[in-house]
């Protein structure tokens, strides 16, 4: 089992790289195959919208949680590491320009010799795209047409497309990705057109707050989806995350059994102290036990 982490360098913490340098830094140092790296460009004092993964619809962090780019700080990092994976976690896709999605994408591969993990979601807060000036309907057919147009900059050499949302006339981007074809793409939520896009495009699957006995039929429906374009689960990488359910090393092992590669701890912190102090008990709790299951 590999264990990921994925935190969000928002709030305090945001304004200092010391604490994102050796954030990273601790992460490797102990045995963590991923750091995630959560997106949000704007937040808001009230949402209509409701956060997923809570039971009251509320999302976690204040309208204060400043969240330093995913992109951005996965740069940084790479810079401060050396074999950890760097991923997006998530970024959401159908609010930016897959243009320049894919570029910064790309230059991250090639900066971190090849170790971006491009986590991809469609995002839940009708506010965020509202401030972005970009339509929340129809956002899951938006994000289909944009992984087209994200996949031929990757990797053709003369780039194009045509499609509903987006029109992309014959144009070179380069570097190209390190990684070939290009760097893994995980689809982050639950959901069936979530899991659709996994079976389409995906070499790995980011469910959220799952636990073994909620997994299974998730699982059962991507398997039937996977089939549909000639796929299977030895295609994709499974990763999961317990996220505010209690995990040990007994649900560690009962995920392994479903087939689950990765899973992802939550690692938020407002001070590097409280930073370490939680790495290493989650290290020696199930890292380092768990790398052997």
């Amino acid at each position: 089992m590999k264990f990921g982490v994925q935190t969000l360098f928002g709030g305090p913490v945001a304004s200092r790289p010391e604490f994102i340098i050796e954030t990273g830094k601790a992460i490797e140092e102990r045995g963590f195959s991923h750091l995630w790296a959560a997106e949000h460009v704007v937040n808001f004092q009230q949402y209509s919208s409701a956060y997923p993964y809570s039971d009251d619809g509320v999302p976690p962090f204040g309208a204060d949680t400043g969240i330093i780019e995913p992109f951005t700080v996965l740069t940084f990092l790479a810079a401060h590491t050396s074999k950890l994976k760097l991923g997006t976690g998530i970024s959401i896709l159908p609010q930016r320009n897959p243009v320049y999605f894919a570029k910064q994408a790309a230059d991250v591969d090639v900066l971190s010799n090849g170790r971006l993990v491009v986590g991809i979601g469609t995002g839940w807060s009708a506010e965020e795209f509202g401030a972005l000036n970009v339509p929340f309907e129809h956002r899951g057919s938006r994000t289909r047409d944009y992984l087209h147009v994200v996949r031929s900059l990757w990797c053709d050499d003369v780039s194009s497309f045509n499609g509903e949302f987006y029109q992309l006339p014959e144009c070179v981007q380069s570097p190209k990705p390190v990684q070939t074809p290009h760097p893994p793409l995980f689809f982050g939520g639950e959901s069936n057109p979530a899991l659709r896009r996994v079976a389409e495009f995906g070499q790995g699957w980011m469910g959220y707050r799952l636990t073994p006995e909620s997994l299974p039929e998730r699982l059962e429906k991507l398997v039937t989806m996977l089939s549909d374009y000639d796929r299977s689960l030895d295609d994709i990488e499974i990763a999961v995350s317990p996220y505010d359910a209690h995990c040990d090393l007994d649900t560690v092992k009962r995920f392994a059994d479903l087939g689950v590669a990765q899973l992802i701890v939550v690692g938020f912190a407002d001070s590097l102290d409280e930073m370490h102090q939680l790495l290493d008990s989650l290290a020696e709790s199930l890292v380092v036990p768990g790398a052997a299951i």
